[in-house]
C-alpha cells in the first residue's frame, strides 16, 4: 500500500517563565502549521508574565492549560502530550526556534515508513542572543546514534528535535516521576516498537542559556549509573506491560 499523502500533527509545548523567548518560539511554529494540526501548551504555574503573553499570542489551533502547582518539565509534558490527539506529535521547548522546512521534513519520514516510531533531527546551537556555539548538536555529542547502549551512555533524544508516533506515547504515558530525562524514556522506548529515522539537517536553533530547565552540567558518575540503571528496569518493564495487554487484547478476538 502507498503511504497516505498528508498527516496531522500535535505540537506539545512546556512553558515556565519563558517570557524571554516565548513569542518567537511561538511564530516559528505557527508559520509552518498546516491544515488539523494544533498546538497544545502547558503552563507550569509561571510566575511572570507567561500566562498573559500566551493569551496574547493566542490563536484558533493553539490550546493553553496551567498547572495549578509546579509539576517540572517532566510532568508538565506528560500532561501536554497527553492533551494531543493527532498521530504524529513533536516535542517543544519554550526557547528554541523552529527553522524553515521541520514540520514537513518530520511529517514525511513518517508518511514514507509506517515503521517509524520516531523521528530526531540535528540542531545548531545557539547562545541566548542568537549567537551560533555549534553548528551541529549531534557532532558535540559523538554523531547520532539510537542503539540502546549508546542512549544509555550519551542520550542523543534531544526531545526539541524529536517527533513520535502516538504509539509510543500510548505505551510511554504517563512517565515515571523516577525517569530522569522524559526524552531519553520516550526515545527508548520508541526505538523498541519501531524505528528511529535520523535527518542530518539542523531543523532548529536549540537555545542553551543561563535559565534552561535541562542541566547544562552533568551528573555524577554514580548518579548517572543509578539513573541509567534505573530507566533500563523501567523501559523493560513498560516494554513487558504494553506486550502483555497486546498479547491479552488478541486472545479476545
Amino acid at each position: 500500500m502507498s503511504p497516505p499523502q498528508h498527516s496531522t500533527a500535535s505540537i506539545a509545548m512546556a512553558t515556565y517563565n519563558g517570557v524571554r523567548f516565548l513569542e518567537e518560539q511561538i511564530q516559528s511554529v505557527r508559520s509552518q502549521m498546516q491544515a488539523g494540526d494544533e498546538l497544545v501548551i502547558v503552563d507550569d504555574a509561571s510566575t511572570d508574565g507567561t500566562v498573559k503573553l500566551l493569551e496574547q499570542l493566542q490563536f484558533p489551533r493553539m490550546q493553553v492549560y496551567r498547572n495549578s502547582k509546579n509539576l517540572g518539565a517532566a510532568g508538565t509534558f506528560d500532561r501536554a502530550l497527553s492533551l494531543t490527539r493527532n498521530d504524529v506529535v513533536f516535542l517543544c521547548d519554550q526557547d528554541d526556534v523552529w527553522l524553515p522546512g521541520k514540520r514537513q521534513a518530520f511529517v514525511e519520514s513518517f508518511l514514507r515508513d509506517r515503521r517509524c516510531s520516531v523521528v530526531v533531527s540535528d540542531a545548531e546551537v545557539i547562545d541566548a542572543v542568537g549567537r551560533t556555539l555549534a553548528a551541529s548538536f549531534m557532532q558535540t555529542r559523538g554523531g547520532f546514534s539510537g542503539s540502546l547502549w549508546s542512549t544509555l551512555y550519551k542520550n542523543r533524544f534531544l526531545g526539541c528535535c524529536m517527533a513520535l508516533r502516538r504509539d509510543v506515547l500510548r505505551m510511554g504515558l504517563p512517565i515515571p516521576p523516577t525517569v530522569p530525562q522524559h526524552d531519553m524514556w520516550l526515545g527508548l522506548l520508541g526505538r523498541e516498537i519501531g524505528n528511529v529515522h535520523y535527518l542530518s539537517a539542523a531543523y532548529l536553533r536549540y537555545r542553551r542559556h543561563e535559565r534552561n530547565t535541562s542541566p547544562s552540567r552533568p551528573a555524577s558518575i554514580p548518579t548517572m549509573v543509578r539513573w541509567r540503571a534505573s530507566l533500563l528496569l523501567l523501559t523493560r518493564r513498560r516494554l513487558w506491560e504494553h506486550r502483555a495487554r497486546r498479547a491479552g487484547g488478541q486472545s479476545q478476538e
